[in-house]
């Protein structure tokens, strides 16, 4: 393999129901810096059925060119045809790094594209950057969140890269932009398809994406229990913000993994942040330490959350959030 002749960034460009995922538009925004310390052009892969409008989108985002395979196959993403789909287009485009969302599609993708092109895959990265030889530097957490690791791959392309969403700050899209749509013709091969799609049953969601909120108030082990997340939710309500929580209440049953924030959760960047109850351990933090602004509530004046804090209070969470919920209901009423 000659590395020399893959050149560019490609960004496979995640939709469902016609909708692009928050966590392309951040990629397209990292691939944009990236792009300009190799001196290269960032592109988009699109797929889907009927999406070729989203394509405006992508080049507003900071996309230069899209890459478009709208097909009646594509509709609804199975594992086979998109796999085949962006492996021909990786063969032939030649980039030198892809970028994949760590989202449900992207963990079951980045594997497969990675076996088919014989090149290694970094997965759940923080943070990519560009060594002083060109290579993609992928930073991620290892040995349970106890040490950060930076993987390189040097002799093999492309180089690719699943994200965990959040964790990039995305661009206000620029209408502006100018950028090519090009449609590639892929040939299919699925005579005797492995997975066959009988139905798709859309789950009712009345709690907004913890990914996506702008206030969170976040319970940890102090919390305790139900009626403890109860007072949480009673503070929520006042200030419009979302419940979420640290592993340990997860573990506990007490909330649902959806609400998870930390390594082995969801990485999140409200505005505010309010962790109640919880100590800051470094899983955690990795999941919530680029919030705006962040308000710690512990009775330990020694816990690691405090380190981090842009507010602490010291002191019993069960006693201060429902005085700080009354507060807030008389001002209010005020």
């Amino acid at each position: 393999m000659n590395i020399t002749d893959y050149k560019g960034i490609f960004v496979f460009a995640e939709q469902r129901g016609g909708e692009i995922s928050n966590v392309a538009f951040e990629l397209i925004t990292k691939a944009r810096e990236l792009a300009a310390k190799l001196n290269v052009r960032v592109t988009a892969i699109l797929l889907g059925s009927q999406v070729r409008e989203l394509s405006r989108s992508l080049i507003a985002a900071g996309a230069d060119r899209v890459v478009l395979v709208d097909r009646p196959e594509l509709e609804h993403y199975l594992t086979e045809p998109y796999t085949q789909a962006i492996t021909q287009i990786i063969r032939e485009k030649k980039p030198e790094i892809v970028m994949i969302g760590a989202t449900t599609i992207g963990r079951d993708l980045g594997p497969r594209l990675s076996a088919r092109l014989m090149t290694g895959l970094t997965a759940d990265c923080t943070s990519l950057d560009i060594s002083d030889e060109g290579h993609l530097m992928m930073t991620r957490p290892a040995f349970g969140g106890n040490l950060w690791a930076t993987i390189l791959c040097k002799e093999h392309r492309p180089q690719i890269s699943t994200v965990r969403p959040g964790v990039m700050r995305k661009n206000k899209l620029d209408f502006e932009r100018q950028g090519e749509v090009e449609e590639f013709d892929v040939k299919f091969n699925l005579d005797n398809p492995r997975v066959r799609l009988k139905q798709v049953v859309q789950e009712e969601k009345s709690l907004v994406d913890i990914s996506e909120a702008n206030v969170l108030v976040s319970g940890g082990r102090g919390v305790g229990n139900q009626h403890g997340f109860d007072k949480l939710r009673g503070l929520a309500d006042k200030i419009h913000a979302e419940v979420s929580s640290s592993r340990a209440m997860v573990d506990a049953g007490l909330i649902g993994h959806e609400r998870q924030v930390g390594q082995t959760g969801k990485t999140v960047r409200p505005d505010v942040y309010i962790a109640c109850g919880i100590s800051g351990a470094i899983q955690h933090l990795a999941g919530m330490e680029e919030s705006e602004y962040i308000i710690a509530i512990n009775k330990d004046k020694y816990a690691p959350i405090f380190n981090i804090a842009d507010l602490g209070v010291v002191g019993d969470l069960h006693k201060i959030v429902p005085i700080l919920t009354k507060k807030l209901e008389r001002g209010s009423e005020s």
